[in-house]
């Protein structure tokens, strides 16, 4: 009997426990410690001004509410929602810049506090940062669910995440949570409540891949005040205390968060230096790309190549100093070793750098470059294979000289040995985009129209208008003939039989479709509204997720021997995806800003042909398996 009563006064507790946790706290609550924080009334609310925690609770996985109230959102203010606090230097941060809305698309914003270190100038865009509009003077839901080392982020009644968090940078990890704002009146709390809830489900995240030519190995030093060295001279030149060394291992990405590693001495401006070795075979000029914050002096060899200052607001009011590979220096490498070391200042918003190989090619071990054309093409974006006269069609997109009542643009012949045969082969087209050969017709998708266009007498035979597009993008063809065409902006698949369009697909699980492809009875489709290649069944329209690819333009899509889909990523990838969502990256030409736009693959000859939109140029590359 004294069990059964125990087992009911622990469910009953448990029970007590959850159903507290769901409802609001109150801010006079012995469970909050207030940091920095008044209780106030604002807009008949009892509010919370400033930054408070709750005491005595282990928060992992789950659910945070909380109404926020901006009383003018031309002001700076950064309220927000803290979680897993394991101290006040340690924790995960989100929350919103209303002076920043609608303009930019930073409004919303997850950063890591480390050491005490907001880290928001090292983690921006994707994952990191997103748009919203928040108005003045009105109470504005936020919600926040947190599983493992996602998050989403929900404003207002809207089902759809505004935020989508793939990657907490302090992990899996535990701790309170709180609220934290300014005391200055432009910001108030309001309504807050949590739940703890393990069974969340998030999609699982992208995989984090390293660019190529990533600089991931350093070794960094103790802090330094700046006041006690001289950043435009080596440290072997200067007295300073003994450097203590420690090895340190970039993120994916290449960024060093410092912050991890050295705290901040005090409020004075810290340096640090970090240095690397790397062999060269020969005397060599070699381009590095690099990001900082706040100050960056970069040595080589002990000699002085470069002082660059990316402090927040330093070249213009709105200047955030955001950290990328946005900067080069080009590097005067000597055969042998050589010392790459870099001294990093920091004063505010994040502590860190990165650095890159600014040439840097991946290949696959089965990849081998064949040719490459001259740069003669105007922004080249798709590229189409006529089988029986064993040829290449190439689409001038020629963006920057959009036609209206004149088509200005042209399609290219090109024979396989990378020779361009006529440049011009068939003129008066108006911006063209994707390209399909189906028997002896070249059909092309341009502005308005589909262009069908007969290959023997090189003459345009017919223009096809689409009813209503956006941006009609690319096209794939069925054995029967039937095309279909996506449409970027109207979220919508085209198809075009018997003479006639109909909006074949229009789906909430199909946005920003761009790359089509038939392969036997299915539509593969590059969905860029969620970064998935999808199926779609040519009968029963049933669409099915194959892989999320992350961030990016999906735009060529074709088939090899096996069945495996070869895709390109715009920005310059190239991927091998099996039917079931394995992923093998073939050839990565990010860093040299070589574009992989609407490719084509010739699956008898198994190349791969790469338009390079902004570079000009097309590339065949063969894959050997």
């Amino acid at each position: 009997m004294k069990k059964i009563q125990l087992s009911l006064f622990i469910i009953l507790l448990f029970a007590a426990v959850v159903y507290a946790q769901e409802e609001v706290i109150d801010f006079e609550s012995d469970r909050w410690v207030l940091k920095n924080a008044e209780i106030v009334q604002y807009m008949d609310r009892k509010c919370l001004m400033g930054y408070a925690v709750l005491k005595d609770l282990e928060f992992q996985n789950g659910i945070i509410e909380v109404d926020i109230a901006i009383s003018d959102n031309r002001k700076r203010s950064y309220p927000g929602i803290i979680f897993r606090v394991q101290s006040d230097t340690d924790y995960e941060r989100f929350y919103v810049r209303p002076h920043r809305a609608p303009l930019y698309p930073d409004a919303l914003q997850y950063t890591p506090v480390i050491n005490g270190i907001a880290g928001w100038q090292l983690y921006n865009g994707e994952g990191f940062t997103s748009r919203t509009n928040i108005p003045a003077k009105a109470w504005v839901h936020l919600k926040m669910e947190i599983h493992g080392k996602q998050a989403r982020v929900y404003i207002g009644k809207a089902k759809k995440p505004a935020l989508v968090i793939t990657d907490l940078k302090h992990g899996i990890s535990k701790g309170t949570v709180g609220l934290f704002g300014p005391r200055d009146r432009t910001a108030y709390f309001s309504n807050f409540k949590y739940k703890v809830d393990s069974n969340l489900e998030f999609t699982p995240p992208p995989k984090i891949e390293m660019p190529p030519g990533i600089i991931s190995e350093w070794q960094i030093s103790q802090a330094f005040k700046v006041s006690q060295i001289d950043r435009e001279q080596h440290p072997s030149e200067q007295e300073l205390p003994e450097i203590k060394w420690r090895k340190v291992t970039s993120e994916p990405s290449g960024l060093v968060d410092i912050a991890r590693y050295v705290r901040r001495i005090g409020r004075e401006p810290d340096c640090v230096l970090a240095k690397t070795g790397f062999y060269s075979g020969e005397d060599q000029v070699k381009k590095l790309l690099f990001g900082y914050s706040d100050e960056v002096s970069i040595f080589l060899n002990g000699s002085l190549l470069l002082r660059a200052n990316s402090s927040y607001q330093l070249r213009d009011p709105s200047f955030l100093g955001i950290v990328g590979l946005n900067d080069a220096v080009y590097l005067p490498l000597r055969k042998g070793e050589n010392e790459l070391l870099l001294m990093i200042t920091e004063a505010f918003g994040g502590w860190g750098f990165m650095c890159q190989d600014g040439t840097a090619v991946f290949q696959h071990e089965s990849v081998k470059k064949l040719w490459m054309t001259d740069s003669s093409f105007k922004i080249p974006e798709s590229v189409a294979y006529d089988a029986e006269r064993n040829v290449l069609y190439v689409s001038n997109y020629d963006g920057y000289n959009p036609s209206t009542n004149e088509g200005k643009q042209s399609i290219s012949k090109v024979s396989m040995d990378g020779k361009i045969e006529e440049l011009k082969w068939v003129t008066g087209l108006f911006n063209p985009t994707g390209l399909k050969v189906f028997k002896d017709k070249l059909f092309v998708v341009e502005r308005r129209n589909l262009v069908e266009i007969d290959i023997p007498s090189e003459k345009i035979l017919k223009r096809h208008p689409v009813p209503k597009p956006r941006f009609i993008n690319d096209i794939g063809i069925d054995k029967s003939g039937n095309i279909y065409i996506s449409d970027s902006g109207k979220h919508v698949i085209y198809k075009f039989f018997n003479g006639k369009f109909e909006e074949w697909l229009k789906s909430s699980a199909i946005r920003n479709p761009n790359g089509l492809h038939v392969y036997k009875n299915t539509l593969i489709v590059g969905n860029n509204g969620d970064n998935c290649l999808k199926s779609v069944n040519l009968e029963t329209k049933e669409i099915k997720e194959i892989v999320n690819l992350g961030a990016g333009i999906i735009d060529g899509i074709g088939t090899d021997k096996e069945g495996n889909y070869i895709v390109s990523h715009w920005n310059g990838k190239v991927y091998r995806i099996t039917p079931e969502g394995r992923v093998t990256k073939l050839l990565d030409t990010t860093v040299p800003e070589y574009n992989c736009a609407d490719l084509e693959f010739i699956t008898e000859k198994n190349l791969v042909v790469v338009p390079t939109f902004m570079k000009n140029r097309v590339i065949v590359f063969k894959l050997s398996r």
